[in-house]
């Protein structure tokens, strides 16, 4: 299976942080940033913006190291996803991605991580100049 994936073009990235808001909305149902799922990284002062996200690697690192088996494979998409109920918030596979892409909500106590919003990643359909596709 060769799954569809987000491509991120730095190159083509404003650092206009529609990604992120549109994420926060889609998963959090409010505009925040903070709580976005992707995240846009500044370099050089502000000169480079990139933005990024979980890359749903094959070594699944977060996955392997889940204690509860809370991540696992979405079958369609090939995601890695987080089922909330088995997660105890316990921050091992935080500390096992070497990405840094999947986070701690200190809302709900869980860890969160892109799931490609179920195949209609938000994130896509909110950059205006292109610099995120799923392709």
């Amino acid at each position: 299976m060769n799954p569809k994936q987000l491509v991120l073009d730095a190159d083509k990235c404003t650092s206009c942080l529609q990604c992120e808001m549109a994420c926060s909305l889609e998963h959090e149902g409010l505009f925040n940033p903070a709580r976005s799922r992707i995240k846009v990284f500044e370099f050089e002062h502000g000169k480079r913006s990139i933005p990024y996200t979980c890359t749903q690697c094959e070594e699944a690192w977060c996955m392997k190291a889940c204690p509860t088996d809370a991540i696992s494979i979405n079958a369609t998409l090939g995601t890695k996803v987080v089922d909330e109920s088995k997660c105890v918030g316990c921050k091992v596979c935080t500390m096992a991605c070497p990405y840094g892409t999947i986070n701690y909500n200190s809302s709900t106590g869980k860890v969160n991580k892109c799931n490609l919003c179920d195949g209609d990643p938000q994130c896509v359909s909110a950059c205006p100049t292109g610099a995120i596709t799923f392709a």
